[in-house]
């Protein structure tokens, strides 16, 4: 008899869980660095709603996504499979191979043009459970043929195959997934306030809502209310006389104020307030897991040089921390609990078994080959320790070079794809990937570059090849201009906005 109370129990606690979190809300903001929160140390932008949803959820203070660009961080969302193995390695549209104009050492490898068809989304493992599916915003996954409507979205809006808005932040969207606003209608708002209305309108059936911002990316547009009241706020907080340093390859940005990107900020904060609350004012916060991650790190260098990383090392487009590190939050009612912390590193494709796990599907581990269910971590316990891969056999229109890494606990090993050499970091003691242990500790940098030649063999890889057009000379003309003129027009352009 007491047997059978514990198996009702069980039985009727795994029935009320999963009838409370049948709901799924993704949040996927575009170009989000880690530090650009209040919550993970930002003093200067203002987040207050993504900081309480991040200390209302399971925080992982060691979330990656799978690239440090977009189109391929977004497949393994979709596919949770790694970008070597999925084929999309960089932002679709990227040119490589032969196309490749620009003065480097190695031609960047052959780039996945579409998620590949023969595979099974998240979406579409969800709508064959019963859920109804609807995409908002960014896409970058292919264009006709594999819009989100072809590959398990129900509805789709505002996703095609652009990676920034054409026509900017504000309507005129010049979109063809979506109708304009009244004219100066703000797109992040106009999405929100989109995955609102979809969600009331399904709020009596299971419903997956992906929203996916276009912000924070470039171009950067804010409002001119919003723009002068973060130049008061950076005068009062006493301006710099240098914001940008070199590294490498290109400046970096150091030190973030900049008025219009805070000014972006708040509207992104304001948007997801404005979704939350709908899913509040419905009764339907109990019964709703909210996920909230990032596709790559901030823009520091390359595009706008908007925001900083700092202490991590580099930004989007960089093999470094701050190009890999993303805020990773998972709330799940009566799951997780009031600022929980997890530290066991956590990535991108790991969100697709994670979800079907807590939607009571069966997992689909022949699909979601790379990516594990943290279930386990979610209810306070452990998974199985593993090494997590990234390769990008490309160049980074933000400096990033082509390179492959494997981090196997606290160690990182980079490997570079031009000359064969590496990088070796521990990046629990050395957090901004400043002292290259790679010489001191032979015996580990070469035992992480067999697993990484592995993994590279296993998913099929592709590897780029020398560029045989390369110009040394041309090499060093480009950094010495990066290093002086275009460091100094940074300067100068940055200084433009208190003035």
């Amino acid at each position: 008899m007491y047997k059978l109370l514990v198996t009702f129990f069980i039985l009727f606690f795994s029935y009320s869980l999963s009838a409370k979190s049948k709901n799924f809300l993704f949040i996927l903001v575009d170009d989000l660095g880690i530090k650009d929160l209040g919550v993970e140390g930002s003093t200067f932008y203002e987040t207050p709603i993504i900081d309480k949803l991040a200390n209302d959820s399971m925080r992982f203070s060691r979330g990656y996504s799978t690239c440090q660009v977009c189109s391929p961080s977004r497949a393994s969302i979709m596919l949770g499979t790694y970008p070597a193995r999925n084929g999309i390695t960089d932002w679709i549209g990227a040119k490589t191979g032969i196309e490749w104009k620009r003065n480097g050492r190695i031609l960047p490898a052959v780039n996945g043009a579409a998620l590949p068809t023969s595979d099974i989304t998240v979406a579409e493992a969800l709508k064959e459970g019963g859920y109804k599916t609807f995409f908002c915003g960014k896409w970058h996954l292919g264009g006709k043929g594999s819009y989100p409507e072809d590959h398990g979205f129900d509805i789709n809006i505002g996703g095609f195959d652009r990676g920034s808005p054409p026509g900017g932040y504000f309507s005129s969207y010049k979109n063809p997934k979506l109708k304009d606003g009244p004219v100066g209608e703000s797109l992040t708002l106009r999405l929100a306030r989109e995955t609102a209305k979809f969600i009331e309108t399904h709020k009596d059936e299971k419903f997956f809502a992906y929203l996916s911002f276009y912000a924070v990316h470039s171009p950067i547009q804010t409002t001119q209310k919003l723009r002068q009241k973060y130049v008061d706020k950076a005068k009062k907080n006493g301006l710099v006389a240098k914001r940008f340093a070199f590294d490498r390859v290109m400046p970096v940005r150091q030190f973030q104020d900049n008025p219009v990107y805070a000014g972006m900020m708040e509207t992104l904060d304001k948007a997801i307030g404005l979704v939350l609350k709908k899913i509040d004012d419905l009764g339907l916060t109990e019964d709703t897991v909210v996920i909230f991650t990032g596709d790559n790190g901030g823009v520091s260098s390359g595009d706008a040089f908007a925001t900083s990383c700092l202490p991590f090392r580099g930004g989007k487009g960089r093999q470094w921390e701050g190009g890999i590190r993303a805020p990773y939050y998972i709330k799940v009612p009566g799951m997780t609990s009031s600022k929980s912390f997890c530290s066991t590193p956590a990535t991108g494709t790991d969100f697709y078994p994670t979800i079907l796990d807590l939607a009571g599907l069966p997992l689909r581990p022949k699909q979601h080959v790379d990516g594990v269910s943290l279930m386990p971590l979610l209810k306070g316990g452990a998974i199985s320790p593993r090494d997590l891969f990234w390769h990008y056999p490309h160049y980074g229109n933000q400096g990033g070079e082509p390179s492959a890494i494997i981090i196997s606990g606290d160690k990182k090993l980079i490997y570079y794809f031009e000359d064969g050499r590496c990088e070796l970091y521990d990046i629990k003691a050395d957090i901004g990937e400043q002292n290259n242990i790679n010489k001191s500790h032979p015996e580990l940098a070469n035992a992480l570059k067999k697993k990484l030649d592995a993994w590279l063999q296993d998913t099929k890889a592709l590897i780029p090849v020398k560029d045989k057009r390369f110009n040394l000379e041309k090499e060093k003309k480009q950094l010495g201009h990066a290093k002086n003129g275009q460091l100094k027009r940074l300067e100068e352009r940055a200084e433009k906005y208190f003035k």
